[in-house]
């Protein structure tokens, strides 16, 4: 089917390539529009902390709310106060505005700063107000405030959830765009270099670019059913490059050698689809499978990440089996057939001889610096991402932080307890909570609609540290007599946290099964597929401990360009997990596809072993190489998710291609010797009937 498939699109070339064309400008249309839907609100969750906030919006008086910040005047001064009190009465004229609060009113604690320099406004919408109609009001208020900042010689900034979600996504999509603009032609360059022609080097890049327009058209479409971070766009972005870069290399490669042989182009690629084809197709789905784990964490956010990794996989694979062979065809003029006789005795087959020669050595060694790589992730924090993934420059951060050193308690997210009873049964609660020893200080508890009320705690040290966090289980272990929500930034990050807990052990047990079966269907093997997933599993923690030494710990901060937060992103190690797992399946099943397509030509194991690492450690290493530097413009970017990101998967990817792919599997390949195609005698019957092996013959037609 395959050979059929690319010896059609060989055939009708130009047809295929205007139709893809078409398509391409139709889906980056639709695509682009999924940027101002991205944004995830937790309502109807099963989660304690999300269930609290549903109960708070459904009682709120009041919506969203934006901060203000005057600094550099007393709001005691009389020019000030006259100025403020004009300003602040054309705001609360304005439509999508339910209340100003201002040091004037009474009560007003905590809206001017310690040492009297500096004070807060704070502007309640209207509740109600969907995603469009929040950013509008922000327009609006800022429209109408702003200009107070110059009037009294103030400084004036802006803060709150609605312009950190826009800054944060506008940021996304600056990143997006920077990440492709720097990756797609140093890319292109060094492609030129491999394929020793432009054409031919931008067979991948056009795959990469239909593959990113079918995968944020998806992500558009998948926006009126699935809640989309604002992270998603970049995660397809960059699992489009990566994967079409690796899938077209691999086509034209095997293309560039089957034309050596054959002298035919179509001959060349109906050989070419039926094996190296078969072996993307395999890649594509290991990929899948990986990413189809995040659908087991009953969490959001993973759910809307694993709904773009499978789009933009499934793009991918349709534009290399369709579009690159019509690419291939188009430029196969300029397209030269590889050497007439395969080097099969080159520095990959002397690498793969010594780590035979050494392989006890290598195995003991590889693995122990792999486990001393991953062994930072022992000490891992997590946190739950706002302002401080946002650069320093960014208006809602440098809010957040002059709000946290100038107004004591303000810059704490409180932990809060929502409950339907009077006010005053909450503060008798307070105060009996008041004394513990992970609260700061308790506030007084708020009536709202319907007979619901909240009481803030804020908790000693930061909004999502230790004591935060234990203050939330302790809440939750000592309840009043009524029933209570307790909810919060803290609690969020406790339920989260609790879900990937939760999830990891199914998604984990999901994918390694699922990759065990793929894997046993090409190769007819037990062996292999546990030994692959051992050493995805060496592979993974390397990279998770490279992630807190660096982000956590914070070493080479300032060479990546950011301010080390003390932990990471909650959903990180889950998304690094499904991606990375994937990729090294991919670079697996290019290395075992091509070493057990030899093995069953006749060749010894260890001799296999040494022609399958030449003939595929080029285009794996290369493959690396392009990905690596399409990560490499990600990591580039401001917001801090985007890079840590890029930075993981560089790092993963890096480690895969060098040390486990061409390294650590050779030692172990050895070891095993025939053993490494055993299987009991029942699964090799069922591997005769079921398996799908390389393709072994290709007429022409």
């Amino acid at each position: 089917m395959l050979a059929g498939l690319g010896g059609f699109c060989y055939r009708h070339r130009r047809w295929v390539v205007l139709a893809w064309l078409g398509a391409t400008v139709v889906l980056f249309a639709v695509g682009g529009r999924v940027f101002p839907r991205l944004g995830v609100e937790y309502t109807g969750s099963h989660l304690e902390s999300f269930a609290g906030y549903d109960r708070l919006n459904s009682s709120a008086e009041y919506g969203p709310k934006i901060g203000v910040l005057l600094s550099g005047r007393s709001p005691t001064d009389p020019g000030v106060a006259a100025a403020v009190t004009a300003a602040v009465a054309r705001t609360r004229a304005l439509g999508e505005v339910a209340r100003v609060r201002t040091p004037y009113d009474a009560p007003a604690t905590g809206l001017v700063a310690t040492d009297g320099r500096a004070f807060l406004l704070t502007v309640d919408l209207k509740p109600g107000l969907d995603r469009a109609g929040r950013d509008a009001a922000l327009s609006t208020v800022e429209a109408a405030l702003r200009p107070l900042g110059p009037a009294i010689g103030a400084r004036v900034l802006f803060g709150g959830p609605t312009l950190t979600t826009r800054e944060e996504t506008q940021q996304v999509k600056r990143d997006t765009e920077h990440g492709e603009l720097i990756a797609l032609p140093i890319t292109l360059a060094v492609m030129v270099v491999i394929f020793a022609g432009f054409l031919a080097a931008a067979i991948p890049v056009l795959g990469a670019i239909a593959a990113v327009a079918g995968g944020l058209a998806a992500l558009y479409l998948f926006s009126f059913h699935l809640q989309l971070d604002p992270s998603v766009p970049s995660v397809t972005t960059v699992m489009g490059l990566g994967l079409s870069i690796d899938y077209a290399l691999l086509l034209v490669s095997r293309y560039r050698e089957e034309l050596a042989q054959l002298g035919d182009g179509e001959l060349a690629i109906r050989r070419t689809m039926a094996t190296a084809g078969r072996t993307i197709t395999f890649s594509a789905l290991t990929v899948a499978v990986a990413l189809s784990g995040m659908f087991l964490f009953n969490v959001v956010i993973f759910k809307g990440l694993a709904a773009a990794g499978l789009s933009v996989v499934l793009m991918a694979l349709v534009a290399a089996l369709s579009l690159t062979p019509a690419l291939i065809g188009l430029f196969h003029a300029r397209i030269s057939p590889a050497a007439r006789k395969v080097a099969d005795d080159g520095r990959f087959a002397a690498l793969a001889r010594a780590t035979r020669r050494h392989a006890v050595l290598v195995v003991l060694v590889v693995a122990g610096l792999l486990l001393g790589l991953g062994s930072p992730f022992l000490h891992v924090q997590y946190r739950l991402g706002g302002v401080e993934l946002l650069p320093t420059s960014f208006e809602s951060r440098q809010y957040a932080e002059a709000v946290n050193a100038g107004f004591p308690g303000q810059g704490v997210d409180p932990v809060l307890i929502v409950a339907r009873v009077p006010a005053r049964a909450l503060d008798r609660y307070g105060r009996r909570v008041a004394g513990w020893p992970g609260v700061a200080h308790v506030l007084p508890a708020q009536s709202r609609l319907d007979g619901w009320a909240v009481l803030p705690i804020v908790p000693r040290g930061d909004s999502q540290g230790p004591a935060a966090q234990g203050l939330v289980e302790q809440l939750r272990q000592q309840r009043p007599a009524f029933t209570t929500w307790v909810t919060g930034t803290a609690a969020v990050l406790v339920d989260l946290h609790d879900q990937v807990l939760i999830g990891a052990p199914k998604a984990a047990l999901w994918v390694g099964l699922a990759t065990f079966v793929l894997l046993f269907l090409m190769t007819g093997s037990v062996l292999v597929p546990v030994k692959a997933l051992l050493m995805n599993t060496l592979s993974l923690g390397a990279t998770f401990g490279a992630l807190v030494w660096v982000f956590q710990d914070g070493h080479f901060s300032g060479l990546l360009g950011f301010t080390p937060v003390s932990g990471l992103e909650t959903w990180l190690p889950v998304l690094v997990f499904a991606f990375a797992f994937g990729l090294s399946m991919d670079y697996e099943v290019f290395l075992l596809s091509r070493i057990k397509e030899l093995y069953d030509s006749g060749l010894p194991n260890d001799r296999a072993v040494e022609v399958g690492l030449q003939r595929s450690g080029p285009i794996i290493t290369s493959a690396a190489l392009l990905v690596v530097i399409v990560f490499a413009g990600f990591a580039a970017g401001r917001s801090l998710t985007i890079k840590e990101l890029g930075v993981a998967m560089a790092i993963a990817v890096t480690v895969d291609a060098t040390l486990v792919r061409t390294v650590l599997v050779p030692a172990t390949m050895s070891l095993l010797g025939d053993l490494n195609w055993w299987a009991p005698g029942w699964l090799r019957r069922v591997h005769a009937r079921v398996g799908l092996g390389e393709g072994r013959s290709v007429s022409g037609g």
